[in-house]
């Protein structure tokens, strides 16, 4: 498929990139009515870009079927509304099972997770993303890098051999390592995604990206869109206003190594009574005593 082609799901990385949450019923299983319907509240506001089994959506925590429904579920309710991003990953069978089916549902693009692995060789990581990519040539790829070792000239390599890896979530917590990787794959040649959401999004937005991922976006969409409007005018003023206004409640996610990253997300939707708090260990409800500070955070955004 030509670069061309792929201009639409450019365009897509190039957004808000929402991270819908997996909401769980009280058997625990998927809530599969509940999901449509916090989908549906994501499009109603204004959100075009969906990634199903994102970290936010304890892509970790669920079982084989249960991503496969999650994929199911969210490709169904986008429609012709929103480009579908879906997460795969684990070992290179299941990843590229995972972007398959994707492929075979309809959707415009995977995301590839980190290769959950102790010893990870750049050339390995490599391996390891041509090994989706070529599997799914139809299909934009996204590699999502965690990885601070990684270099950008081994992103390049990745693409020279799959022109389809066509956008980078980048999730290394260093605004001036991010400039110098993406100058070093090629600034223009990918669509850059602030991979650590709002917080670093106008930081990474002076360094060339110009796509954000989303959690936060669950809870308040028209807050995350304001920010988005705010950088792509260069009214960095304006979305730093946005960024105080998020603050608090990012902090609370990051605290403890993101130990409560999902957790404040659901705690929001459920002070909202939008759905249940519960998620899966190694994650844990947040406890009692916190939970009215973000109940006032979400009650403040007014939405």
């Amino acid at each position: 498929m030509s670069s061309v082609a792929f201009e639409t799901q450019r365009a897509a990385l190039a957004d808000v990139v929402a991270i819908p949450v997996t909401p769980f019923a009280e058997d625990g299983s998927v809530a599969q009515d509940t999901h449509r319907a916090l989908l549906r509240r994501l499009l109603d506001g204004g959100v075009t870009t969906l990634t199903p089994n994102g970290n936010t959506g304890e892509f970790y925590a669920l079982t084989p079927e249960e991503r496969r429904l999650v994929t199911e579920l969210t490709i169904d309710e986008a429609g012709e509304r929103a480009v579908v991003l879906v997460g795969v990953g684990h070992d290179v069978p299941t990843a590229v099972a995972c972007a398959r089916h994707a492929r075979e549902l309809g959707a415009q693009m995977v995301m590839v997770h980190q290769p959950v692995h102790p010893y990870v060789s750049q050339a390995g990581w490599v391996d390891y993303h041509r090994a989706v990519a070529e599997a799914v040539p139809e299909l934009g790829v996204v590699p999502y890098i965690r990885n601070a070792q990684l270099t950008g000239a081994r992103l390049a390599e990745l693409a020279d051999a799959c022109p389809n890896v066509i956008g980078v979530k980048y999730a290394v917590p260093d605004a001036a390592r991010f400039a110098a990787f993406a100058r070093d794959a090629g600034l223009e040649r990918f669509v850059w995604v602030a991979g650590l959401a709002e917080p670093y999004a106008p930081s990474y937005f002076s360094a060339g990206a110009t796509g954000f991922t989303s959690g936060l976006v669950n809870v308040a969409p028209a807050v995350s869109r304001n920010m988005i409007e705010a950088l792509r005018s260069g009214d960095y003023r304006a979305a730093m206003k946005v960024w105080e206004q998020i603050r608090r409640f990012e902090e609370l996610r990051a605290a403890n190594g993101s130990a409560d990253n999902v957790t404040v997300v659901k705690e929001a939707l459920a002070s909202l009574g939008l759905c249940r708090r519960e998620v899966r260990p190694p994650s844990r409800a947040l406890p009692e005593s916190e939970r009215a500070e973000v109940a006032a955070i979400a009650a403040g955004w007014s939405i």
